[in-house]
């Protein structure tokens, strides 16, 4: 406010007929703009450092309600959810994205005469980055909108507050086991769409293209070390929590009405996704 009232004066004083006084108006009105950029800049990165505090106390709150007693059913119910649900587009892109690589693959390795080197490079490609990466946004768009709008809707219904007057803690109730039952659920899908990637880069290969499906099996055994499903499991559980933490986060404090519910679940999805090819970037970096 103080910036715009300086601002509405230095306005009155141009009118002035004094002419000596513009260059100094000129230069006071740059510097006010300055100064009301770095406001608003820090205002953001105050909220912004706000955000990822109550982001991680978040998740020392469902990661402590691991060891205060897990409902063994409600851990079932959203395996199920998040599983089941989610199946079907896990085989529709793994299926898709294997035979695309395969066939991208394939043109690509014909120009050095590799064409054998297929079964590794899909393989290395799957395991490594591309399914755990794009397994995990088909998650995010499917089980990680599902939790952002059921914690939501229970928050605008009050809900959540009718928990917490009959003393159930709701982040132990709720996003715990949604928490647990990702980290056991979403390795297992991932693990679905490479395996389901293999084949359907198996079919181009081998199939459509012609190469010798022995070569094709053997490469492939020969390039998959123990490294590389560690790289699949560290990223699979890394993406799990992140998956989980923000969904919830965001369905748990959204805002008032259907608006809220909404920005809530595109936030979910939008930052999730973000923040998954943030830490596969950091994890690849880290355990080349």
């Amino acid at each position: 406010m103080g910036f715009k009232r300086a601002l509405k004066l230095m306005d009155i004083k141009e009118k002035e007929p004094n002419k000596n006084n513009k260059l100094i108006s000129y230069l006071m009105r740059f510097n006010i703009f300055i100064a009301m950029g770095l406001e608003k800049t820090g205002t953001m990165a105050l909220g912004l450092f706000g955000d990822v505090g109550r982001v991680q106390v978040f998740l020392h709150l469902s990661i402590i309600g691991i060891f205060k007693g897990l409902r063994i059913r409600k851990v079932m119910e959203q395996a199920y959810y998040i599983g089941s649900k989610s199946t079907v587009i896990i085989l529709f892109t793994g299926l898709f994205t294997g035979m695309v690589l395969g066939l991208q693959g394939y043109y690509g390795l014909r120009r050095v005469g590799s064409e054998g080197m297929l079964g590794a490079l899909v393989a290395l490609s799957l395991i490594r980055e591309l399914g755990p990466v794009i397994g995990s946004l088909m998650i995010t768009g499917r089980a990680g909108s599902a939790m952002a709008a059921e914690l939501g809707t229970m928050k605008i219904t009050e809900q959540l507050d009718a928990l917490e007057s009959m003393a159930i803690d709701p982040i132990h109730f709720l996003v715990t086991p949604r928490l647990v039952a990702s980290l056991i659920v979403i390795p297992l899908l991932i693990a679905i769409f490479i395996v389901v990637g293999l084949a359907g880069s198996y079919l181009i290969g081998v199939k459509l293209l012609g190469i010798n499906p022995g070569i094709y099996i053997h490469e492939m055994e020969k390039s998959i070390v123990f490294k590389d499903i560690y790289h699949f499991l560290i990223k699979s559980e890394i993406f799990a929590i992140t998956i989980t933490l923000i969904s919830s986060y965001k369905g748990y404090h959204c805002g008032h009405g259907a608006m809220g519910v909404g920005k809530a679940i595109t936030q979910s999805v939008v930052y999730s996704s973000v923040l998954i090819l943030i830490w596969d970037y950091i994890l690849t970096s880290m355990m080349m």
